[in-house]
């Protein structure tokens, strides 16, 4: 662990200290610097402090609503830690003047367990009623001795004062007019004025000394409660200026020693002042130059930094690592590979969206190169250096720092793929090959030229939209039809008003664990789609705004959709609706739930038409015919004979192999206009004429479609054994294998399947026929496809 590599000065519990003071002073570093490695080993430190005693506070403070308000850190702080502190004086200067070890540390556990548990049991009682306790007790006490004090005093100081000054004025005034009444009120006057006098200040002063006193003490106490308790507040603050002096004297240590290890990162505050959230000047430069020169001890502390609360260092440090290694891609092959060492999830920060561009298109440029021929290669990659083109404008228009920093490297990368489109070019035009633009085993996108015909089935389905009963759309065929290609496709044979919304329900929709990321992956792919074939923007829809009621929050989502939308229409494609079923049935969503969604958005919501996509009839999926009535079937099957025509003569434009007419009849009896199939031997032909001499290479003949025809089975071996291992069961495989072995164009009759399988053949027949494999013909059946019947025969 990068905690112990880095750290472990600091992991080791202070028993494994022998002598007293260091072991204190050790204690005293985990308790400021680093409480979450001292709350792990607390265990293991019980000479110092009373671990059933702390085990209780910490389980009474750990009910209730102290846990969130953050308390515990403010009795740890203020009554475990100030008192060690004193302590930790008091043992200091019992050792500076002899006393003995055992002795003191014996007064010095009594001395803290009494006052963790007598100020933790009083605080509470302390901070709310000591202010009040004293002022009442304080104007109490101060009126009663006030009074009584007032009242003697006052008493007897008066009466004596008032008897002497009363007879002395009396006597006087009487020598001067001999009267006894003014003796008397002399004398009660006196008595009245100073009796009042002393009462008055008596109370006065006995509350103010009182409550002097005991308001001086609270405030007291609680100065050095808040000094305690903000220590981790004040103290980061205090000490940045020293710790800055001290990292940056590693760093210059380190650069001498050129981080040999091990090197003095360990030490830097990052790694043992826990407490410290300012950020650290020259972290980063530091952490950097290490990984350059100790990768080991580098990536340890990188990785550390990650969760700590100097991670800002990490990031900055991981962007600068991702920069190089996009600034280091010299060709394609490298572009191909970066993405895979991109790991953005890790970050967040407004760097994210750039290296997304970078990692996508690395993966875009990895898909590219996979393709066979070179002319899909410089198709894809054509796009692909449009795309460059673009984000280039967009990072020439910003000013954001990142974005600037990237601009020369997505420039060079665009230069790369370019180039590299021209060496295509330049090597098929030096070796006179021609270029093959057909493409089998994945659909058809938008970029591919190659998508031909379909008019008659997007016109269908373009009727069908308009219907006011909103009917629900299945788009049925066999595999390799070309349905996700029609589907990827449909927006270019579609009004501009229709939005096509395309979802693979085969990919991560139906492989989610939860109603959140069905949710989430559909929401995906549905504003995915839409920008890509309607260069429409919908909102974004989280994973975590799904999180506590994911069919309500989609249901929120899909309103502000439909205000996007305006008078559009959006048409949702669920391809693959089979994948969705299984998932189901293996219980990982519930019926009601999925499919009476989808029943809720055909029903309620006008601005949303639903099209399946599947190589199966509703009828064979009884729960999904429940749920959506009077679903019209679009079905689609092999291309007309001047689509597959154009499909082999002019795939696209500027293709240079020309056909003699034989050749291209006998390329249509083969496949019988299968989409799939038409691409797979054709692409067999021009691999065959690119190994001929340049002088016939031009021209395709009879003989040369012959002569592809093994190279084709072989090739598209995995289509054929789809059908022979999933579409037919072992009768089925029979009847096939029986039909084939007549020949080309040959029929088998009723009765000869009759004599050869009993009473099986006529239930497996009615599937051969639905699956579209064989056809009826007279009084008997043959294959629909003379390649797929040759691969039987095989």
């Amino acid at each position: 662990m990068p905690n112990n590599l880095l750290c472990n000065a600091y992991t080791n519990a202070p028993e494994q200290h022998p002598n007293l003071i260091l072991g204190s002073l050790h204690l005293l570093f985990w308790l400021c610097f680093r409480p979450a490695a001292w709350r792990n080993h607390f265990k293991r430190i019980n000479p110092i402090l009373d671990t059933d005693t702390y085990t209780s506070l910490i389980s009474l403070i750990r009910q209730g609503r102290w846990r969130n308000t953050g308390l515990w850190r403010l009795l740890i702080q203020g009554y475990f830690i100030l008192p060690i502190l004193a302590i930790l004086i008091l043992v200091l200067v019992f050792w500076v003047l002899g006393e003995s070890p055992e002795v003191v540390f014996r007064v010095a556990v009594s001395v803290a367990v009494s006052v963790a548990v007598s100020v933790a049991f009083g605080v509470a009682v302390d901070v709310a009623f000591s202010v009040a306790f004293g002022v009442v007790f304080g104007v109490v006490f101060g009126v009663v001795v006030g009074v009584a004090f007032g009242v003697a005093f006052g008493v007897a100081f008066g009466v004596a004062k008032g008897v002497v000054v009363g007879v002395a004025f009396g006597v006087a005034f009487g020598v001067g007019g001999g009267m006894a009444v003014v003796l008397v009120v002399g004398t009660v006057f006196g008595v009245a004025v100073v009796l009042a006098f002393r009462v008055v200040f008596g109370v006065v002063f006995g509350v103010a000394v009182d409550v002097a006193v005991d308001v001086a003490f609270v405030v007291a106490l609680n100065v050095a409660l808040v000094v305690g308790v903000t220590i981790n507040s004040w103290r980061p603050v205090v000490f940045l200026p020293f710790l800055t002096a001290w990292n940056y004297l590693l760093y210059v240590l380190d650069k001498r020693r050129n981080a040999k290890s091990p090197c003095l990162l360990r030490y830097h505050s990052a790694f043992w002042d826990e407490w410290q959230r300012l950020h650290l000047p020259g972290l980063d430069e530091y952490l950097l130059f290490v990984l350059e020169n100790n990768p080991d001890e580098g990536k340890a502390a990188l990785e550390y930094l990650t969760t700590s609360p100097q991670r800002w260092a990490a990031q900055v440090v991981q962007i600068e690592l991702d920069a190089r290694n996009l600034q280091g891609c010299t060709n394609v092959q490298v572009i191909r590979q970066v993405h895979r060492s991109l790991e953005i999830g890790e970050l967040q920060s407004r760097v994210n969206p750039i290296l997304n561009i970078f990692k996508s298109i690395s993966e875009n440029v990895d898909v590219a190169l996979n393709q066979q021929s070179t002319y899909n290669q410089r198709i894809v990659l054509k796009n692909i250096a449009d795309k460059l083109n673009g984000h280039l404008q967009n990072f020439t228009r910003s000013n954001d720092k990142y974005t600037v920093g990237f601009r020369p490297i997505i420039t060079n990368w665009r230069d790369i793929v370019t180039q590299y489109i021209d060496e295509l070019a330049k090597a098929t035009e030096l070796r006179q090959e021609i270029d093959s633009p057909y493409i089998t085993g994945v659909p058809l996108t938008l970029e591919q030229e190659i998508f031909t015909g379909r008019t008659d089935i997007a016109t269908r389905i373009e009727q069908l939209l308009l219907d006011r009963r909103r009917p629900p759309l299945l788009l049925y065929g066999q595999r390799r039809m070309g349905k996700t290609s029609l589907l990827n496709n449909i927006g270019k044979l579609l009004p501009n008003t229709i939005i096509p919304m395309f979802v693979d329900l085969q990919g991560a929709p139906s492989s989610a664990s939860d109603y959140t990321g069905f949710l989430y992956n559909l929401a995906r792919g549905m504003t995915t789609s839409a920008k890509k074939q309607s260069a429409l923007t919908l909102p974004s829809l989280t994973r975590e705004i799904l999180a506590d009621d994911p069919f309500t929050r989609f249901d929120e989502w899909l309103d502000q959709v439909e205000q996007i939308l305006e008078e559009n229409t959006a048409l949702l494609m669920l391809d693959e609706f089979e994948t969705l079923d299984s998932a189901i049935t293996r219980r990982r969503f519930d019926e009601e739930d999925v499919l009476g969604m989808l029943r809720h958005l055909i029903q309620h919501r006008p601005r949303f038409k639903l099209l399946l996509a599947g190589s199966h009839t509703i009828a064979e999926y009884q729960r999904w015919a429940s749920y959506l009535i009077n679903v019209q079937v679009v079905h689609i099957s092999y291309l007309k004979e001047q689509e597959a025509r154009q499909l082999i003569e002019k795939p696209v434009k500027d293709f240079t192999l020309r056909y003699e007419l034989d050749a291209v009849e006998r390329v249509l009896q083969l496949t019988r206009c299968h989409p799939f199939l038409v691409q797979l031997l054709c692409g067999e032909i021009i691999v065959l004429k690119n190994e001929q001499d340049p002088a016939i290479r031009r021209l395709a003949t009879l003989a040369d479609v012959e002569a592809a025809i093994p190279e084709a089975l072989q090739s598209g071996g995995f289509f054929f054994a789809d059908i022979h291992n999933n579409q037919v069961d072992a009768n089925g495989r029979d009847i096939l294998r029986f039909i084939a072995a007549q020949g080309e164009g040959g029929i088998v009759s009723q009765i000869s399947l009759s004599q050869q399988f009993n009473d099986v053949w006529q239930r497996t027949i009615e599937l051969l026929l639905q699956r579209e494999l064989i056809e009826e013909v007279a009084e008997g059946y043959c294959f629909q496809v003379e390649l797929i019947r040759r691969w039987f025969t095989q």
